[in-house]
């Protein structure tokens, strides 16, 4: 059991408790996760029309009840267990995942496990508000700190 599924134990026992809501979306944040890659000899017009450059990879999207949702796993051994096999994947922090994802993009964590969480697309838009806060005032306390260069 990881700090990650711990935490989110707790939350869903007392989702009343904001400390359990902020320890488990803290941790998250500062997670890095392993999302599978679209395999490279699929066409990338099959992927929704995408074109990819040259070293470019494209993270698996599978469409599940009329929703898109990218695949993520806090391990690598989730990834490979729920993949029957050992696939491709990009590692991505998750204030990275919540600064780029858009709506109507759902989230699907550790699929297959009894740790998994689905993330609606307006959880994940809180999510990305938080990281830009924070990405704010982290350029604020850099810009007042003095420059010590010479």
């Amino acid at each position: 059991m990881t700090e990650l599924d711990k935490a989110l134990a707790i939350f869903r026992q007392d989702t009343d408790d904001p400390k359990n809501q902020s320890r488990f979306f803290d941790l998250f944040l500062n997670a890095s996760f392993f999302v599978p890659t679209v395999p490279e000899d699929d066409p990338p017009a099959a992927v929704a029309g995408a074109t990819v450059a040259e070293g470019q990879v494209l993270p698996l999207i599978i469409e599940a009840e009329g929703n898109d949702y990218l695949i993520l796993f806090d391990t690598r051994e989730r990834l490979y267990a729920w993949a029957e096999a050992e696939v491709k994947y990009v590692e991505v922090p998750g204030h990275v995942l919540a600064a780029t994802s858009a709506a109507p993009l759902h989230w699907a964590l550790n699929v297959g496990t009894e740790h998994s969480k689905q993330f609606l697309p307006e959880e994940i838009a809180w999510l990305k508000e938080v990281v830009e806060r924070c990405n704010a005032e982290a350029a604020k306390e850099a810009e007042a700190k003095p420059n010590l260069s010479l």
